[in-house]
């Protein structure tokens, strides 16, 4: 190995198995350090966000796949990963003109999930 790669910190890749949570909260303590009080804090950040960024795509406008984007990006920092995978099935789904609405209807259902997960765990 080279002395550069060496020296490089290494993130570990999201888990190949499928979780039984809508996050991933190792996932999620790495990406914020282990500090809870910013934990709780992305997490009210994005679950604002996600339902933001659903009521604009409903209706399929013109942006929605950037909008998409946009959500698999957030959704990926947290460890939302089923979010991120249905708002990529969207993003293929308004590239290619096919599945639009079935696509569009497993992301709201993905976001109302990892919603209430995040919900539940804001409570205090």
């Amino acid at each position: 190995m080279t002395p550069e790669l060496q020296r490089m910190d290494w993130m570990p890749s999201p888990p190949l198995a499928p979780i039984d949570s809508p996050l991933d909260l190792d996932h999620l303590s790495r990406m914020t350090l282990g500090d809870a009080q910013l934990e709780r804090e992305v997490l009210a950040m994005f679950a604002e966000q996600a339902a933001r960024l659903i009521a604009a795509m409903t209706a399929l406008p013109a942006e929605a796949g950037a909008l998409a984007h946009k959500l698999k990006g957030s959704a990926r920092g947290i460890g939302a990963f089923a979010v991120a995978d249905a708002a990529a099935s969207l993003e293929t789904a308004i590239r290619t003109g096919h599945g639009r609405p079935h696509a569009l209807a497993a992301l709201k259902e993905a976001v109302t999930e990892a919603r209430t997960a995040i919900e539940a765990m804001l409570k205090p």
